[in-house]
């Protein structure tokens, strides 16, 4: 795999290219001894946008790859909004968005491909197992900035805060009824693996991060816990049986209908073929 590197102003830390080649061909059709037609897909698919998204289209670019060795998917990160201005602009063929898209983005298609949560995450040493909104909020625009405000020990708080044009920001904001100006964040964080290191390496820290990002960091032995949110336990599990509150949509944008090589590719992310794979990177699929 080659890796490229972004621009430095481009705050996502992750980058995942799955080399490069010329753009993609129509899909084509051949027959087999045995009569039957085997579909040809060559290529290339360019895609940029949502950290979220990013390594979970990665590891299905791969996938996708070893079934037509001759497409080529490539993937950068940048966030939501970078995805959404690429794909207009024609820059790439495939925005990542992890949201709905918004009224004024009609001009472009939404291709659903699974779902995910927003997670409340803490440092493993903070001794608060709950929160509640008023709770949350208080700590965010800094009216509570110690622990031993919300039952806990007396430890100052460090606000981990997404930056800009990060879609988990939005939904965060939306959420919980703030506006950006009003957060008092500690540290300001771009993709979520640098949200989760940041929680887990500063003591008395809080962040909010996707949970399957959140869920995998567990399970690798990272020090942060996710917290429920309105009772209920931030888990993949709760975001498909819909009980979990702060939940989002991962999409693929296009501008116009995809052909070719970008078409394949977007049908195989939303087959039950990718199912095993979403599960693995513990989002939610959709069958």
């Amino acid at each position: 795999m080659n890796i490229r590197r972004l621009n430095p102003l481009v705050l996502a830390l992750g980058i995942f290219v799955i080399s490069s080649c010329g753009r993609g061909e129509p899909a084509s059709e051949t027959g087999s001894g045995s009569g039957a037609k085997t579909s040809v897909v060559t290529g290339t698919v360019s895609l940029s946008g949502s950290s979220t998204i990013a390594p979970l289209v990665a590891e299905l670019g791969k996938r996708f790859e070893s079934l037509h060795p001759g497409a080529r998917v490539n993937v950068e990160t940048g966030g939501s909004s970078r995805g959404i201005t690429d794909a207009r602009s024609g820059q790439v063929d495939v925005g990542m968005v992890s949201r709905a898209l918004k009224p004024d983005e009609t001009d472009l298609t939404a291709h659903l491909i699974a779902r995910d949560g927003i997670a409340m995450i803490v440092n493993a040493g903070v001794k608060v197992n709950e929160l509640s909104r008023e709770q949350i909020i208080g700590i965010y625009t800094g009216t509570i900035t110690n622990w031993k405000g919300v039952n806990g020990v007396d430890q100052v708080i460090s606000v981990v805060n997404k930056a800009e044009g990060h879609s988990t920001l939005e939904l965060f904001l939306h959420h919980f009824g703030l506006k950006a100006p009003e957060i008092k964040a500690s540290v300001v964080i771009g993709d979520n693996q640098q949200g989760i290191k940041s929680v887990a390496s500063i003591p008395g820290a809080i962040g909010y991060v996707s949970i399957g990002s959140a869920e995998t960091a567990v399970a690798e032995g990272t020090a942060i816990r996710l917290l429920p949110l309105g009772g209920v336990q931030a888990s993949t599990v709760n975001v498909f049986n819909g009980t979990f509150p702060l939940s989002r949509d991962l999409n693929l944008v296009t501008k116009g209908t995809p052909s070719g090589a970008v078409r394949a590719f977007i049908e195989f992310c939303r087959s039950a073929e990718a199912d095993s794979t979403i599960r693995e990177l513990f989002f939610v699929p959709l069958h």
